[in-house]
């Protein structure tokens, strides 16, 4: 069956840094756009950023360039998203999601997602 499984959230302090893992199984990651979302408490879920098939990044959310990267291990089959200078503002649940095709399209919609993984930055 098809998936994306996230993984790599935890609880950390103000500061630190954190990288999320999304592993797809039962399809290959190489044809597909991968979107990071993130849902913060009593909030709805927003675009963090998506990386295109040829690893050209678009960022949802200016306050994340410079913070934020992401790459992608076509080999692992999985995408990556690093996580600098975390502040109680980052804490939510953070998703990818798949959109099979070159480009990040806005707005688009994602043909896999996963479960999500919590990340709470606090001290």
């Amino acid at each position: 069956q098809a998936r994306l499984v996230e993984s790599g959230g935890g609880l950390v302090q103000p500061g630190a840094s954190l990288r999320l893992s999304c592993a797809a199984f039962g399809f290959t990651l190489d044809y597909y756009a991968i979107g990071w979302f993130r849902q913060a408490p009593g909030k709805e879920r927003g675009g963090v950023l998506c990386i295109s098939t040829t690893g050209f990044t678009s960022y949802y959310t200016d306050s994340m360039k410079g913070r934020f990267t992401v790459s992608r291990d076509n080999a692992q089959n999985t995408v990556y998203l690093r996580m600098n200078s975390l502040t109680p503002e980052d804490t939510a649940v953070y998703y990818c999601a798949a959109d099979r095709g070159g480009p990040c399209r806005p707005g688009a919609e994602y043909d896999y997602w996963g479960q999500g993984t919590h990340v709470t930055v606090s001290s």
